[in-house]
């Protein structure tokens, strides 16, 4: 009886250990990362998010235009900083589980309501060009894209809820984690498909130029593209969409191992393809805000019309043209 009380007292022993383990007293290949986060790297990503964050904020303010895409970035970046936040508090204590979920969960889902600002813009982009040179309908891409992305977070949350509460209760937290997997591979084939249409409407309205030329483009917005802040619009988007799918492809990969795989042991890797590929994404998009690239050539309706519900929201503006005296005069393009 004294034999098994003891061998109980050392168990007790053995979990208070592992309960209260720290860097004095515990390597850290016993820590959910097998390596200290670092200070330096997660302290800058958390500074470049909160910069990012109050910058979208008052670009959404000042251009009270493109209010979707100003909250899906805002969101994205809030959830960024969580989870820096989270792994700062590992670097103090790499061993501590809620810090560790709050990071994990916080920057899987984070992506996926920046991926959803991306989507909102593309329709702008196909009415601007010109929506004959589209396969689709405008209004058809918002449609289709955010429902996948709400399908997407919604399978990540999930997977990262069930995970959570698994480790919590120390059991296995793979379920939660393959649920996770699921969404962010969906993720990815959204994007794909998102980059695949953006590119065939490229091609075909090149095409079209080539073979009527000036008229392949809607007149409407002639003045708005030949704005250098729309074409630099295009540039931003098309590097932003490009890292938030390099990162995704990256966390399917890394998850996948589950999470004792070598990938989300390599704080390298994860600082690269991660860290810097999202802040990328969210920066140039500040650089080069939609509300204030799509600005020029266009003017406020005025209130009766927009009370009316009739047509855009943004009409041209006038041009001048030239009466038979030489005279300039206004009138609608």
């Amino acid at each position: 009886m004294d034999v098994l009380n003891l061998l109980i007292r050392d168990e007790e022993k053995i979990d208070e250990q592992q309960i209260i383990c720290t860097l004095d007293i515990c390597p850290i290949q016993d820590s959910y990362y097998d390596y200290r986060p670092s200070l330096a790297a997660n302290g800058t990503f958390l500074a470049l998010f909160l910069l990012s964050l109050l910058a979208f904020l008052v670009q959404g303010t000042l251009s009270k235009r493109f209010i979707g895409f100003t909250i899906a970035m805002v969101c994205g970046c809030i959830l960024e900083a969580l989870g820096y936040i989270g792994r700062i508090m590992s670097y103090h204590n790499p061993f501590g589980e809620d810090a560790f979920l709050l990071q994990i969960c916080c920057l899987t889902i984070a992506p996926a309501f920046l991926a959803a600002g991306i989507y909102l813009t593309l329709s702008r982009i196909v009415i601007t060009l010109g929506p004959e040179n589209s396969r689709i309908k405008p209004l058809s891409y918002p449609r289709f894209f955010i429902p996948c992305d709400i399908l997407s977070l919604i399978l990540q949350a999930l997977g990262g809820g069930m995970a959570s509460a698994a480790s919590h209760s120390n059991k296995d937290p793979a379920n939660g984690n393959h649920i996770m997997v699921a969404g962010l591979a969906f993720q990815v084939f959204t994007i794909l498909v998102f980059m695949l249409l953006c590119a065939d409407f490229a091609v075909r309205t090149v095409k079209r130029m080539n073979r009527i030329g000036e008229a392949a483009l809607d007149p409407t917005h002639a003045t708005l593209r030949r704005s250098m802040k729309l074409r630099f619009f295009l540039v931003a988007l098309t590097l932003s969409t490009i890292c938030i799918f390099i990162r995704s492809v990256f966390r399917v990969v890394e998850l996948g191992e589950g999470w004792e795989g070598s990938l989300i042991k390599n704080q390298t890797l994860f600082i690269v393809l991660e860290g810097v590929m999202v802040v990328i994404a969210v920066l140039v998009l500040n650089a080069f805000h939609p509300g204030l690239c799509f600005r020029e050539g266009y003017v406020k309706k005025p209130k009766t019309e927009r009370r009316s519900g009739r047509g855009l929201f943004w009409q041209r503006k006038p041009k001048e043209e030239v009466n038979e005296k030489g005279s300039a005069v206004r009138g609608d393009m």
